[in-house]
């Protein structure tokens, strides 16, 4: 699915291809959270990085996350540097992966028919996780990935 997204300001704009297009996984943890989720949460799809065409590119930032353990992520946040839109996420250990954050797509996404909640125990209190019979929950990281997931419910896309 081709997917098209912007940030805020309109200063950067993209185009790639998704396979893995259902905003079906909703993060809490912390890095997530401040950079990306205004809910509490951010929603990553899966894209293929090779696909990848960005308008306005001199306008981007990149974030790589501190860790506990006060390393850098080697993940790296892709964001508008004048509106401070999150754009997506890449991480060179898979280099053929792009994790575009749902709330800077444009296109239209379908709806999941279920939800993974994962790392639940970086979820602050005021977080309220709805959490329905359909969905799944994990404390830390799930074992199924973008893909598997996607496969399972038969929602890979072309």
């Amino acid at each position: 699915m081709l997917l098209q997204g912007s940030c805020h300001c309109g200063a950067v704009r993209y185009r790639v291809t998704a396979h893995e297009p259902v905003p079906f996984m909703r993060c809490y943890c912390s890095i997530c959270r401040k950079t990306a989720g205004s809910g509490g949460f951010a929603i990553n799809l899966g894209a293929d990085r090779r696909t990848l065409e960005v308008e306005g590119e001199e306008h981007l930032s990149v974030y790589r996350a501190r860790m506990p353990d006060g390393s850098r992520s080697p993940g790296e946040r892709n964001f508008c540097r004048q509106c401070g839109t999150a754009l997506w996420m890449f991480d060179p250990r898979w280099p053929d992966l792009l994790h575009p954050h749902a709330g800077a797509v444009d296109t239209p996404l379908p709806a999941p028919p279920a939800v993974t909640h994962m790392m639940l125990g970086s979820r602050p209190h005021w977080v309220e996780a709805h959490i329905q019979a359909q969905d799944d929950s994990f404390q830390e990281y799930p074992k199924a990935s973008l893909a598997e997931w996607h496969e399972r419910h038969g929602l890979t896309s072309p």
